[in-house]
């Protein structure tokens, strides 16, 4: 499956890099992610809970930074897998400064999902996608357009 889209962020482009690279902050906007651990600047590992129609479970991921190009684009690998179901992706996002305190984020991700989910659940799996990824996508938004005076203040 393969998901892309554009994001426009009112918050200048160093501020954006620097939250999308912190897997503590994008963490915040993950649903139903139960832990996160940094492993070095380029790997992390996440235990989320996720699953299609009848099929649910716990997945654990290892992800990894594959790039890395200030301020403008980062690729990143992911496999999980929970007993019977394996997924793995490879996504993409570009940063690009408009020039007036905006940024535009171009995203994509191909996913490739193996096993019980896979087969139980295809055909619910594109919807499901895409509820998940407007709501993590609008979660980054509005942390970032949070003005920097009070996103400091709130700890952000």
């Amino acid at each position: 499956m393969r998901f892309e889209g554009t994001l426009e962020i009112v918050a200048p482009q160093a501020r954006v890099w620097g939250f999308l690279i912190d897997p503590q902050q994008v963490s915040a906007c993950a649903p139903d992610l139960q832990s996160l651990e940094v492993v070095d600047a380029e790997r992390f590992k996440l235990v989320v809970k996720a699953g299609v129609g009848p099929i649910k479970g716990t997945f654990r991921f290892e992800v990894r930074f594959a790039e890395l190009r200030e301020p403008e684009f980062a690729a990143i690998d992911a496999r999980g897998q929970m007993p019977g179901s394996a997924v793995e992706m490879h996504s993409t996002m570009e940063l690009a400064d408009t020039g007036d305190g905006r940024t535009t984020m171009r995203w994509a991700s191909d996913v490739n999902v193996m096993g019980t989910i896979a087969s139980v659940g295809a055909r619910l799996m594109q919807g499901a996608a895409d509820k998940t990824t407007q709501g993590v996508f609008a979660c980054i938004k509005s942390k970032l357009e949070i003005p920097a005076t009070l996103g400091a203040a709130a700890g952000d």
